[in-house]
């Protein structure tokens, strides 16, 4: 066991050591990393991490993985945009985009729990790995299997986007649909785990998995200068990115990286299944399990694992949850693209779509500084646009009859000369 960290249940407090379990096994809680901060500070400083490679590792101390491990594998540190035309089309003025359609290896933020939780089940000695997954995590696992030299069983809900399924059994993992929802996957996925001690990064794996996420938070810190915003907008499915990033906000304060300022946290889900933030809006401490029926499949998990932590982050630090229609995904995409270049899946037009509404309900004020998270790419969803976009029609190649186009739709004609 490292001295550093180890697994720590919410409910009771008690400390497990490290192991392959999720659950406590006398209360029935959730387990999370905790890490013996204090031992920490002075080892870690601005400088001396500035002069690591620009990946999640350059955060090594902060993650659970053996002190003797060496990944190599180029996960993490994507850009931090700044996005003053967006900003302007949301009347904000200091808006970033953390830029995760662009990780490596699969182009969402779930390479970064992937890579973590790999690297805990090589130390415990699985040599299978799998997980459940509405898409982006199984493309990870079976990237990063591949790599890594370890079997892959991937469990997804029958009927999710086709370029999702072709993107993880392109790596050699067994991908199996199930005919059911993404939270039946899931409960199969806790009995396959136990009958034949597999590694499954999101259930017996999850402790470690989840804090793979707190990097999105150390690299806003960083990438902002070392200071913390006013703002983070996060999608949510499961529930475990934005609490996560709260988690990394609080150990970079406590490590003495950061100074200590308030951030709010502001949850963004699908109209379609939002049981975290239907239970924000009605004040409950636990969400409602709600049957998913959205285009965004990577966040319709009807009963998130983490609801009830991600509820407490939102509420006690004065944020809010809000969801958005199948109609304004697509708008927040698009807007997206169009004022930024950056092509997000569904969950990232969620997150703009959200955003938009914060600003409008005066919960986002235009002079803090805000960070949208956007967790995956376009190039993943791309069936979720067809039919919405507009082309233009096929013209013979002469010039006149691209003038007669440009009459036709109305467009300006710029005099060169």
């Amino acid at each position: 066991m490292s001295e550093s960290y180890q697994l720590h249940c919410r409910q009771c407090g008690r400390l497990l050591g490290n192991s392959p379990v999720a659950m406590c096994d006398e209360c029935i809680a959730p387990l999370e990393v905790a890490f013996d901060l204090e031992s920490l500070k002075g080892q870690l400083t601005r400088e001396g991490i500035a002069s690591r490679p620009q990946n999640l590792w350059r955060y090594r101390e902060l993650l659970p993985i053996p002190a003797d491990a060496r990944p190599d594998l180029p996960v993490g540190f994507t850009p931090l945009l700044d996005a003053p035309r967006l900003g302007g089309r949301l009347k904000v003025q200091n808006l970033y985009v953390k830029n995760d359609a662009v990780c490596l290896p699969s182009l969402s933020f779930k390479d970064r729990v992937v890579a973590v939780a790999l690297e805990r089940a090589r130390a415990f000695g699985l040599r299978v790995v799998g997980c459940a997954s509405t898409g982006n995590l199984a493309n990870a696992v079976a990237a990063q299997a591949a790599r890594g030299g370890f079997e892959a069983w991937v469990f997804v809900p029958a009927g999710i986007e086709p370029t999702k399924l072709v993107a993880s059994a392109i790596y050699g993992a067994r991908v199996v649909p199930i005919n059911g929802s993404y939270d039946q996957v899931n409960r199969l996925c806790s009995l396959v785990a136990d009958q034949f001690h597999w590694g499954l990064v999101n259930v017996n794996l999850r402790p470690y998995y989840a804090e793979g996420s707190k990097t999105v938070g150390f690299e806003i810190a960083e990438q902002l200068g070392w200071r913390l915003p006013d703002n983070v907008v996060v999608p949510m499915a499961g529930g475990a990115l934005i609490s996560r990033i709260r988690k990394g906000f609080d150990e970079l304060v406590a490590v003495g990286l950061v100074e200590p300022k308030p951030v709010k946290f502001f949850g963004a889900q699908a109209t379609g299944c939002s049981p975290i933030s239907s239970a924000v809006k009605q004040g409950l401490k636990f969400p409602e399990p709600q049957k998913p029926r959205t285009i965004c499949h990577s966040l319709a998990i009807g009963n998130p694992a983490d609801g009830h932590q991600a509820i407490e982050v939102i509420t006690s630090s004065g944020g809010w949850a809000e969801d958005v229609s199948d109609e304004e995904i697509i708008a927040g995409m698009e807007l997206l693209a169009a004022t930024e270049g950056v092509f997000t899946e569904t969950a990232g037009g969620v997150v703009v779509g959200v955003a938009r509404k914060l600003v409008e309900q005066g919960r986002i004020r235009p002079e803090e500084t805000t960070v949208l998270a956007i967790t995956g790419n376009g190039l993943k969803t791309t069936e979720a646009l067809t039919g919405k976009l507009q082309f233009l029609p096929a013209v013979e190649p002469r010039l006149a009859a691209f003038e007669a186009l440009l009459t036709e739709v109305g467009a300006p004609v710029l005099a060169t000369r």
